[in-house]
């Protein structure tokens, strides 16, 4: 693939023809807030719907995991609709999400915080309020603690474990319901569950944890 040459924040850029924008952005020092993308997909979900940005030439905002770059694009990371969005998208998954920073194995290193120093985002809802599940969590594997509660439904465990694990998580129902969990949703320690920490690597915000075996 042949170099060219974009502009993101006023800022000029090389990438790959044909680059995925959040990645082309992200490789060159360009934070742009992002939970689900894989870079190994070559059709993302854009679930989480943070990784917003502005494009010249578009009338509304779009995801930067579903667009591929071009030469001479231009691209702002920031105004009143980007913010607007990325900002009612995090609250959304922080209402659905287990807030426990002190005791969470991600701390200081969560993407959740991370998202929330970049853009001063609250990590408490102000205008949502918190649809706690009481999703119990799973401490079934010798090695391995998975809090459900804390998911944010990014899916990077679930490939980590088809590709390094034994394959055992998927997602299940749909909405509000919708989780990661086993076949049959058997807990961790009877679904074959090898405590290899893939899941636990994979996880930006603390779900999957290792821990040391009883």
């Amino acid at each position: 693939m042949s170099e060219i040459t974009i502009t993101i924040d006023d800022r000029q850029i090389s990438a790959r023809e044909g680059d995925i924008l959040l990645w082309a952005a992200l490789d060159n020092g360009v934070y742009i807030p992002h939970l689900c993308a894989h870079r190994e997909e070559e059709h993302p979900s854009a679930s989480c719907r943070l990784c917003f940005v502005e494009m010249q030439g578009r009338p509304m905002p779009v995801p930067a995991c579903t667009v591929k770059v071009a030469d001479g694009m231009v691209v702002s990371t920031r105004s009143e609709r980007v913010d607007a969005l990325v900002a009612a998208g995090f609250e959304l998954i922080m209402s659905n999400h287990r807030l426990d920073c002190k005791n969470c194995a991600a701390n200081g290193s969560c993407e959740l915080q991370r998202i929330a120093k970049e853009r001063k985002l609250r990590l408490k809802p102000k205008n949502l309020p918190a649809l706690e599940r009481d999703l119990p969590v799973d401490s079934s594997a010798a090695g391995i603690l998975y809090d459900p509660g804390k998911c944010v439904l990014c899916g990077h465990c679930v490939l980590a474990c088809r590709s390094s694990g034994r394959g055992i998580l998927g997602f299940t129902r749909r909405g509000y319901e919708r989780i990661v969990t086993t076949f049959g949703d058997a807990p961790l320690g009877e679904s074959g569950c090898d405590s290899c920490g893939a899941c636990a690597g994979a996880c930006p915000v603390g779900a999957f944890s290792t821990r040391k075996a009883r």
